[in-house]
């Protein structure tokens, strides 16, 4: 005959509580903005353009949902000791900048907030004029690793010295679309 086994009663355990405190980190350029160059172009008596890109990568970490725009400004396109300019409007975003996730990144891509307007010309003077909003990320977008890449125009007239011009550019990345 088979023996019978007593089973215990399961005993009832109490609920615990886990937490996990989130700590805000910054808001920052992942990598400092990096240099750009255009393609060189041959004077041929007529207007000409050329295009280059500079990525801006950005990483909101501060868990805010405050959202973020990124600024831009610029001095003249000069030749240096010879006194030759580009114009003042010389540089244009032609449509608004590409955004996407850092490799390795979840991240909730920027949408843009504000009513920037496409082709959005950078400023340029002597000294560099005040910086105006090139991109943008409304409330609740933009957190985490991601790069905005703007793809930049430059106009060089047909009248244009023969020379290598330079200018410098300054960009600000700011809490808040």
């Amino acid at each position: 005959m088979a023996s019978r086994r007593k089973v215990a009663a399961p005993i009832t355990n109490g609920n615990s509580t886990a937490t996990a405190d989130i700590v805000a980190g910054t808001l920052s350029f992942v990598s400092a903005p990096g240099n750009i160059t255009f393609p060189s172009v041959t004077l041929n008596g007529t207007d000409q353009t050329t295009s280059a890109s500079l990525p801006l990568d950005i990483g909101d970490n501060t868990g805010s949902l405050a959202g973020w725009n990124v600024t831009a400004t610029s001095t003249q396109f000069s030749d240096g000791s010879a006194g030759n300019t580009l114009p003042t409007s010389a540089v244009t975003v032609q449509a608004a900048p590409s955004d996407a996730s850092d490799s390795g990144a979840t991240c909730t891509l920027a949408t843009e907030a504000s009513s920037i307007v496409y082709p959005y010309t950078l400023p340029a003077g002597a000294t560099a004029p005040t910086a105006t909003k090139i991109f943008d990320a409304q409330a609740n977008t933009g957190m985490g690793d991601q790069t905005v890449t703007p793809d930049y125009t430059l106009a060089i007239p047909a009248d244009t010295a023969a020379g290598t011009y330079t200018s410098t550019w300054t960009f600000s990345l700011i809490s808040g679309p």
